[in-house]
């Protein structure tokens, strides 16, 4: 256990998280504990022909088991679907985890299946604009697939990018069942990222041919398991091990290692003791309070982890009744150290971070450096002390041993006393435009800060022709990629932007690009403002900039400004996201009440309500 004392600034934002958030968490806790009931098991106060459609298609011996009252069930809830290399590995999961809960004394059932899309298939194309949607789409299969009250614990099975959070959100809605996530591991290192990303740019500046890019992308993306970089899927993993919601050690294990399959089978047995039966219960709910949204905040920070997660963090949070905002984000950023080089904040992927001392070490760093909370509970039992020990087989015994107290690779990890950085490269940027987000982590000191004037474009395949044209050769400029936001159009990635910005960086033009739009996970050395929020699509500020305004996206002081901000306001809005039929293909039309309803970005662009919550703390600077 650590006794290092809590590094002031981690302390006063879990303080005033913790204030802010009172009233929303006392009436989720007690949602949660109303939920609980008060027979053995989760079944018992349905009707008999309730549980007879539960068991009806049950083998003999667990129809016995569901009629009794003694053993838990845990549901089972998949993302698997057999393109996406990442979560293909779930295919054998489910028999393995029934063996294993019946080993352990309950019983499992696969209670449903959630949609996986991937980010990596869908950049530059329609499909991308249902991407941040599917989150809350993933969040209600969740619900739906807990719904029926036939279960004492939950086995999530998800892994890249907005399945995660997903299922977070779902489950947390049953916050009184315990849940335990179970990844699947990152596919073996193939092709160099690095290498990777200048075949890309090659391609981008038509020196690489589409077979030479398509090599180079397969030679990357070659096998079951997650891609290798540091994107929002391997955050996701990262995060979901500090949050104490997966076992420890257990998120960069590679599939089909016997290593792997040992941990898959305890997980389905870790469920099982942290139910009520089991003598060891842990609702998710009661699990995953301010402390942990903190602890999961500075591991993002630490790590250099994804932008993404200032969407999905707060989001997560509001769906425990807790009240994160950016600014908590920042606050920390300014505190936190950057340990992990990472690619794209690397050379390195996530299988060298897990050689180097991984999660592990990272954890054990941070603990002594008192920007973690000790004093919380995890699936494996309280304390987050306990994810500094590391999973190791002993013949075909499975046991938890200490992991690294030192780097394996100062290249790749570093403790907290001798950081690649004193901060965590996150930055909330404030000023006429609105408010946004930045990651500086992977920007040089010399490009964090760019004044140049704009090039407004109301759609990313615009930006991509003037660049093939030349038309963005041989000067400075701030791309505005606006009418991207959650209500104009779903909020996509505009990661396809990053080779053609890195051509015009690489050839010594000064570029930054501005927003209300996502960039992936990958994204790195260009500065971005994004997630610009109010967004153009409701009025927001960016609807009324235009080619010339000279603006300064300013990544060490957290502006965001325009020379002229008078005439910025005195202006009526130009450009428009696309309207009624423009959405027709791909789904998107199905989705015309999700772009109705949704929130705005920094308050997690959910279209769930957050029952109890304070709106977002805006920042006095964005009304300069």
């Amino acid at each position: 256990m650590s006794t290092h004392q809590l590094h002031p600034v981690v302390a006063e934002v879990t303080a005033r998280i913790v204030e802010r958030s009172a009233e929303g968490r006392a009436a989720y806790l007690a949602r949660v504990r109303a939920a609980t009931g008060t027979g053995p098991a989760a079944r018992t106060d349905l009707g008999c022909a309730n549980l007879a459609h539960g068991f009806a298609a049950s083998e003999p011996a667990e129809k016995t088991v569901l009629r009794g009252r003694t053993k838990p069930n845990l549901a089972i809830v998949t993302s698997y679907n057999d393109m996406l290399s990442a979560h293909q590995p779930f295919v054998d999961y489910p028999p393995v985890l029934k063996k294993a809960a019946v080993r352990a004394g309950g019983l499992a059932q696969v209670a449903g299946g959630v949609p996986a899309m991937c980010d990596g298939i869908t950049q530059g194309r329609d499909g991308m604009q249902l991407s941040l949607y599917s989150r809350d789409v993933i969040a209600m299969s969740t619900a739906i697939a807990l719904s029926h009250d036939m279960f004492d614990g939950a086995l999530l099975l998800g892994v890249c990018d907005k399945i995660v959070p997903g299922l977070l959100i779902g489950a947390l809605s049953f916050g009184h069942l315990p849940t335990v996530f179970v990844p699947a591991g990152p596919m073996p290192s193939g092709l160099p990222n690095g290498e990777k990303a200048r075949v890309r740019q090659l391609h981008a500046e038509g020196k690489a041919t589409r077979e030479e890019l398509l090599e180079a992308e397969a030679a990357s993306y070659h096998s079951k398991g997650t891609c290798t970089f540091y994107g929002t899927a391997n955050s996701n993993q990262l995060l979901m091990e500090v949050m104490g919601l997966h076992l420890p050690g257990s998120s960069f294990v590679n599939p089909g290692t016997p290593l792997r399959e040992a941990l898959t089978r305890a997980a389905a047995a870790r469920a099982v003791a942290i139910t009520r039966q089991g003598g060891e219960p842990t609702p998710i709910g009661e699990l995953v309070d301010e402390r942990t949204i903190v602890n999961a905040c500075v591991a993002l920070l630490a790590s250099g982890g994804s932008t993404n997660h200032t969407l999905h963090l707060v989001a997560i949070a509001r769906a425990a009744g807790i009240a994160l905002t950016w600014q908590d984000l920042s606050d920390l950023s300014a505190v936190v150290p950057l340990l992990c080089r990472i690619y794209p904040n690397g050379q390195a992927d996530v299988n060298h971070f897990h050689a180097a001392g991984g999660i592990a070490f990272l954890v054990h760093t941070l603990l002594r450096a008192g920007m973690l909370h000790e004093d919380v509970r995890t699936i494996a039992g309280h304390g987050l002390s306990l994810y500094t020990r590391e999973p190791v087989l002993r013949g075909d015994d499975l046991t938890w041993e200490e992991g690294p107290k030192a780097s394996l690779d100062h290249d790749v990890l570093r403790p907290a006393d001798d950081p690649f950085s004193a901060d965590g490269g996150l930055k909330v940027l404030t000023g006429p435009l609105g408010t946004a987000v930045i990651k500086t982590s992977a920007v040089r000191p010399e490009h964090r800060v760019v004044t140049a004037p704009a090039l407004v474009f109301d759609d990313q395949a615009d930006f991509l022709t003037a660049f093939a044209e030349g038309r963005l050769d041989g000067r400075d400029l701030v791309a505005v990629i606006r009418y991207q936001g959650p209500a104009a159009n779903g909020m996509p990635e505009l990661h396809k932007l990053t080779p053609a910005l890195g051509v015009l960086q690489d050839r010594g033009q000064k570029v930054a690009i501005v927003t209300d739009g996502r960039m992936s996970g990958a994204s790195g050395k260009v500065p971005a403002a994004i997630h610009v929020t109010p967004e153009a699509a409701l009025g927001g500020p960016l609807s009324r900039v235009v080619d010339g305004d000279v603006i300064t996206v300013d990544g060490t002081t957290g502006l965001l400004t325009v020379e002229d901000a008078e005439a910025l306001r005195a202006r009526p809005s130009t450009g428009r996201a696309p309207v009624g039929e423009e959405f027709a293909g791909t789904g998107r039309e199905l989705f015309a009440a999700f772009r109705a309803t949704v929130g705005p970005a920094d308050a997690g662009a959910s279209v769930f309500p957050a029952f109890d919550l304070p709106t977002p703390e805006v920042p006095v600077a964005q009304h300069a």
